[in-house]
């Protein structure tokens, strides 16, 4: 698949010289008509995971609005030019089709923000960057508290295999609290060097302290992430303008995405609505992992502002899919990624009827996760099904034996572990 600017012939080609276009080409068949290549584009099986995508718009492509698109595909085949072999699709889902593949593709930071219509009804919105399906990876130890830098780096392939989109690293599922700096970094080194542009790397930056978030961003961007996921700052509860001046400081020394975290029930204050409204004002703020369920502040994310909305609790996912959510950064997603990426992609595609079977199918997990303070029920779900991720650092303990049998009852239900003999 070649990126690049659109060639197109007469009138088309004085109007590609004065705006901005994209063009997309099949490089692994000498020609195609036009038909075909938007077949491609938009067939929900197109992968390009494992496909060569060569760009040929200088340092990145810029995605701009559906009037302003245009697929040449097969330089001599007389239909290629011929724009009603696109009317099948509108442009602007196909615009929004061809951003999510290239970023499949691992060119995530070739591909500029895009205001493009998605796929169902967040006509506007702008497209994820990151993905849809985020996971907050768990960090492996060994028997004596090290972390276990290989088998991160194998789950980390693992998660990307199955589902996820991205891995979001040195999160609160990552164990963030116990990891010195030059633990935090080296885990950003691995993913970074194991993922190599084939899915988005967020790094876990935020902390209380402005300055030394500021630092661990500065690191982070120098090591070659792809964005930053910070927390509201916690313990110190300041107040709603300082936590505006907490991320526009730290947002001054790198152009990535920034995500926000919003967890009032471990940070212990809310960003309210009207201080998102403010954050979604600093250019590189693009995302929200909201883990509140108040609906109508989701709602107001959405109607407010510019911001991707993502599900920061697994068990919300559909609903904010409802209210225009672009996907989640999930702890679940460990066992079930391939599974939120079909709840995701039925509810794009307008069957809500087997987004909603999906989330049913999904309760044992759902519950999962509830059964003691996180990451400890997913660690033991990991090593249950072989993963062996090792166990926590303190304060947090593993699972005792009650817990772990809960755990096996779940993912037994789940279908992800076979019944143990009797």
């Amino acid at each position: 698949m070649r990126v690049g600017p659109a060639r197109a012939g007469g009138e088309k080609q004085q109007h590609a010289t004065a705006c901005s276009r994209l063009g997309v080409e099949r490089i692994d068949q000498g020609t195609a008509d036009a038909l075909t290549a938007a077949g491609f584009v938009d067939d929900e099986r197109t992968d390009l995971r494992r496909r060569p995508v060569v760009f040929e718009c200088g340092s990145d492509v810029e995605v701009s609005e559906a009037d302003d698109f245009f697929a040449d595909l097969g330089d001599h085949d007389p239909v290629a030019d011929d724009c009603q072999a696109f009317e099948p699709c509108g442009d602007g889902v196909r615009l929004g089709r061809i951003a999510e593949l290239t970023q499949q593709a691992g060119h995530i930071h070739r591909v500029c923000w895009v205001r493009v219509p998605d796929r169902q009804s967040h006509e506007g919105r702008v497209w994820a960057v990151l993905g849809e399906v985020l996971t907050a990876i768990v960090t492996p130890f060994k028997n004596d508290e090290s972390i276990d830098y290989e088998r991160f780096r194998e789950l980390a392939l693992y998660l990307v295999e199955h589902g996820s989109d991205g891995v979001v690293v040195a999160g609160t599922t990552g164990e963030s609290p116990t990891l010195t700096d030059d633990e935090r970094l080296e885990l950003f080194r691995v993913a970074v060097d194991a993922l190599a542009g084939r899915a988005a790397v967020v790094a876990g930056t935020g902390t209380y302290s402005t300055a030394h978030s500021v630092h661990l961003t500065e690191e982070a961007h120098a090591i070659g992430v792809d964005g930053f996921l910070v927390v509201t700052p916690y313990y110190n509860k300041p107040p709603q303008r300082g936590i505006v001046e907490h991320f526009r400081t730290i947002a001054a020394v790198s152009d990535k995405p920034i995500v926000v975290y919003n967890i009032p029930t471990r940070v212990v204050i809310n960003i309210e609505p009207e201080t998102m409204i403010r954050l979604a004002e600093i250019p590189t703020v693009k995302a929200v992992k909201q883990a509140n369920d108040d609906l109508a502040q989701a709602r107001r994310i959405v109607a407010d502002t510019d911001l991707d909305l993502y599900a920061g609790d697994d068990n919300l996912l559909l609903r904010f899919l409802e209210l225009g959510g672009i996907g989640v950064i999930s702890v679940h997603a460990h066992i079930v990624g391939p599974q939120l990426k079909a709840l995701i992609r039925a509810y794009r595609e307008g069957d809500t009827a087997a987004a909603e079977r999906i989330e049913q199918e999904l309760a044992p997990s759902y519950e999962l996760l509830q059964l003691q303070t996180n990451p400890i029920a997913i660690k033991a779900a990991l090593n249950l099904l072989g993963h062996e991720v090792g166990g926590l650092r303190l304060p947090l303990v593993e699972a005792d034996e009650g817990e772990v049998a809960r755990v096996r009852d779940c993912l037994e239900r789940l279908g992800t572990l076979s019944p143990a003999a009797v």
